[in-house]
């Protein structure tokens, strides 16, 4: 494995994800080349980072307008947005002129909203630089920002013009970071690719080394199992609610905890919860729901949770955007690979199933 390599998944025929170390330089590649300026989006901690891809862009003849933004879910605002808006206006972008977002997944779904929504949609590029910003938020042109009713409440779907997964960066990642964005990856394993928890299971360190030929397998594998499911539904029919699972707890407890817990973790949690509840609600056989726990764990990853209450968790899991009315929608599995909507469950199993994951405050 050479650090010359590169993976490119096609997303349909919409657009490309380029995988390999190094690759952050190709960005002007993926731009039309009617763009005269490019509002780069980046947290605030990420100048060093961010700055091979400004000066790629500078040097291809663009103005380039940075715009650094918190490095939390607290960007994923209104407020924020509105203030990457004026800068758009403050300099005249037209809809030839495009963003770039180099960060994580709350910038490149705050990033993909303004693009979205600017003169009703310019071009972006997204530079995901967090695991979980790679195989998950980045790729699938699905936008938002939150509110104080739920997560994601707000958005649109806007289709990149294309998704540059620098492994490079994933060096310098922090470890806590790293555990969390393999959740998406082991989500990927458990609806349709049986062969990424394998990987994890032969050997979870080797699944976290940054540099290592596992961690590019996993990424790969995982971009395919989202490119594949998006090209065949890009506006969030069955198909793609898939990609929810674990999701509807998760998003609970990111909202009841006020965003403080990655949320990688919280789809951990998710993960477990949602295979408990379709192992009461008898879809899933035991060895399944205890091969949820044995693999998140072996990375590091939660598996149980009693950081809320399980009322307080239901009323958020009502809001979420799979419910119907007052009808609630998961994502179960029948089996690995085999995902089912389980719709209007019996709230005595949501009880139950939360009471299996719980465990008495420290």
């Amino acid at each position: 494995m050479t650090g010359d390599e590169v993976t490119v998944v096609p997303v349909g025929d919409a657009y490309e994800v380029v995988i390999g170390r190094g690759v952050s330089d190709r960005v002007t590649d993926l731009l039309d080349g009617g763009v005269r300026q490019v509002l780069l989006v980046r947290p605030e901690p990420l100048a060093r980072l961010a700055a091979p891809v400004a000066e790629r862009l500078t040097a291809a003849g663009l103005v380039v307008h940075e715009a650094a933004v918190p490095d939390t879910e607290v960007a994923k605002t209104a407020g924020v947005a509105a203030g990457l808006w004026a800068t758009l206006g403050q300099h005249a972008f037209t809809r030839s002129d495009a963003v770039v977002a180099v960060g994580g997944g709350t910038v490149t779904d705050l990033a993909g909203f303004v693009a979205a929504t600017w003169l009703r949609g310019v071009q972006v590029v997204h530079v995901p630089t967090t695991l979980l910003a790679m195989v998950d938020a980045a790729v699938g042109g699905k936008t938002g920002i939150n509110t104080a009713e739920g997560k994601n409440l707000v958005g649109a779907f806007h289709e990149p013009a294309g998704v540059l997964c620098d492994l490079a960066v994933l060096d310098s990642l922090p470890r806590a970071d790293l555990v969390a964005g393999l959740a998406e990856v082991v989500k990927a394993g458990f609806i349709a690719d049986p062969r990424i928890l394998e990987l994890v299971e032969a050997d979870p360190q080797e699944a976290l080394r940054q540099d290592g030929p596992v961690l590019r397998e996993l990424v790969e594998r995982a971009v395919r199992v989202k490119a594949d499911v998006v090209a065949a539904d890009l506006h969030e029919s069955w198909l793609r609610e898939v990609l929810n699972y674990g999701h509807t707890l998760g998003h609970a407890v990111e909202q009841v905890e006020g965003y403080r817990r990655r949320h990688g973790e919280a789809v951990a949690i998710g993960m477990v919860f949602a295979a408990e509840l379709a192992r009461r609600a008898g879809s899933l056989p035991e060895e399944v729901v205890a091969r949820h726990r044995s693999v998140l764990a072996s990375v590091g990853l939660p598996t149980s949770y009693a950081g809320a209450r399980f009322e307080d968790l239901l009323a958020v899991m009502r809001r979420d955007k799979k419910a119907r009315g007052a009808l609630l929608r998961f994502v179960v599995l029948e089996d690995v690979g085999r995902p089912v909507r389980l719709e209007g469950p019996e709230e005595a199993d949501l009880a139950a199933a939360f009471a299996a994951i719980a465990q008495p405050l420290a």
